[in-house]
C-alpha cells in the first residue's frame, strides 16, 4: 500500500521539516511499522533524518509514502496529510 504526495514547502525537505516528518514516524516504530518514502527511484526510512535529507526532495516534488506493520494505513494517512502540507 503506498500513496502519492506533492511537496508545498517552499524549500524542499531540509532539516526543520525533515526533523517533523521523522517525529511522526517515530510514533509509529514503537508499534512495528515502519514508514518509507520514495524520491526520483530513492527510498529512505522515515525515521532517519540523514537518509529523508539525502533524497534530496525539493518543492513539488512527488514523493511515495509507504509502510509495513500492524498500523500501516494509518501511518500511510497521517503521514501523507503532513506531507502535502508541510511548511516551514
Amino acid at each position: 500500500m503506498s500513496k502519492t504526495v506533492t511537496i508545498i514547502n517552499e524549500t524542499g525537505i531540509h532539516t526543520r521539516p525533515g526533523s517533523v516528518i521523522v517525529k511522526k514516524a517515530k510514533e509509529f516504530k514503537e508499534d512495528g511499522t515502519q514508514i518509507m518514502l520514495s524520491y526520483n527511484g530513492k527510498e529512505a526510512k522515515a525515521d532517519s533524518l540523514v537518509k529523508i535529507l539525502s533524497l534530496g526532495i525539493k518543492k513539488d516534488a512527488e514523493v511515495i509514502v509507504s509502510a509495513e506493520g500492524p498500523s500501516a494505513e494509518k501511518a500511510i494517512e497521517e503521514m501523507a496529510e503532513l506531507l502535502s502540507t508541510l511548511v516551514d
